[in-house]
């Protein structure tokens, strides 16, 4: 009997220890819980609070200004004997790169550029290296599957390796022309590489026809059929387009957004051809159907004002305009007085300081 009895305690004692007590009944009153939700809550703002004064301050340690102006650079042959005004000698384009890299300037691509994903170290500057027409002095790979030397992409890669974090990427905005190569397997071969290597291949047209004055459907053809020149190659298609001779059509937006025949393009940006920097993204000025790009070359006859050398040199000068990075892609940081000009497309990410 003395032992049934001890079972019966001992069970009781457990059932006790399994029914609602004192202190969880406490804790199933619903005011206790809304007072316990609303500190965790007020904890948590506090310490995203906490988080956004230390990434402002981080922000304004490196001066940025992701408002700023950043620019885009126009390259088409790099030869060693110019022929035309738009040419560089393969020691013009490396004397341009490596200035690029002394005064803190960081390639992206066009894509990432009117996506608003510009990740580069704090207190860098991007820019953006566009190359039109495809020609193979810009790319070509040699026997063993290198780039050739003193083609831009060589020359690119060269820079990069010799100035840590100056990305080796660029946006190639190809023709029918394809660096020079007779058949699809070769064309092919080459905007593989260049997209496995990170590079953006865009839209150039097909046929490199002027869009000005034409109707809107020859228009969306010309632009369709350069479109469906690289998708047939790459299964990824061009997400910005160049126009041919910077020459805008009717509707400025016909370049952006349209249609021909199974072939439908929605662009994130449409660039011009000069002759100033562009705005930023996150600008409410950035104006994805004209996106102005730089022509490189030299401070001579127009060219005094409007070509890389002479905007570099002005960027240089008026470091307050151009854009600065706070080092975090998840933000848009700039002085508060700057505030009305952020764009409501980015406010989420905004971070004045």
């Amino acid at each position: 009997m003395i032992s049934v009895v001890v079972v019966t305690a001992a069970t009781g004692a457990a059932l006790a220890g399994c029914m609602p007590g004192q202190s969880e009944t406490q804790d199933k009153d619903p005011a206790a819980v809304a007072a316990a939700a609303k500190a965790s809550a007020a904890s948590a703002e506090a310490k995203k609070a906490t988080l956004l004064k230390a990434k402002a301050a981080a922000a304004a340690q490196a001066h940025a200004n992701e408002l700023g102006q950043i620019p885009v650079l126009m390259y088409h042959r790099v030869v060693e004997k110019p022929a035309t005004q738009d040419d560089r000698t393969p020691k013009q384009f490396r004397t341009e790169l490596e200035r690029l890299a002394r005064e803190g300037y960081v390639p992206i691509t066009a894509a990432e550029y009117v996506g608003g994903h510009i990740d580069i170290p704090a207190g860098r500057h991007p820019v953006v290296l566009t190359f039109d027409d495809s020609s193979p002095s810009q790319f070509d790979l040699d026997g063993t599957g290198a780039p050739k030397a003193d083609t831009a992409v060589a020359i690119l890669q060269d820079v990069a390796k010799q100035h840590p974090g100056f990305r080796a990427v660029g946006t190639f905005y190809v023709t029918r022309d394809m660096f020079g190569k007779a058949t699809p397997e070769e064309g092919a071969q080459m905007l593989m590489w260049l997209r496995d290597k990170g590079f953006d291949i865009g839209n150039h047209t097909r046929d490199h026809k002027s869009l000005r004055g034409k109707p809107q459907n020859q228009v969306a053809s010309e632009v369709a059929a350069g479109h469906k020149l690289i998708t047939n190659l790459i299964n990824s298609g061009p997400v910005t387009l160049a126009l041919p001779y910077g020459n805008q059509p009717n509707q400025k937006d016909w370049g952006l957004k349209g249609s021909s025949g199974d072939v439908s393009y929605d662009y994130g940006g449409v660039f011009l051809a000069g002759y100033t920097p562009a705005e930023s993204p996150f600008n409410k000025k950035f104006d994805p159907v004209g996106i102005p790009r730089i022509r490189s070359m030299d401070k001579t006859g127009d060219c005094a004002k409007f070509c890389s050398i002479a905007w570099l040199d002005w960027l240089q000068a008026h470091g307050d305009e151009r854009y600065t990075s706070d080092g975090d892609v998840k933000t848009v940081a700039f002085p508060k007085f700057k505030t009305p000009f952020m764009t409501k497309r980015f406010t989420d990410r905004a971070l004045p300081y």
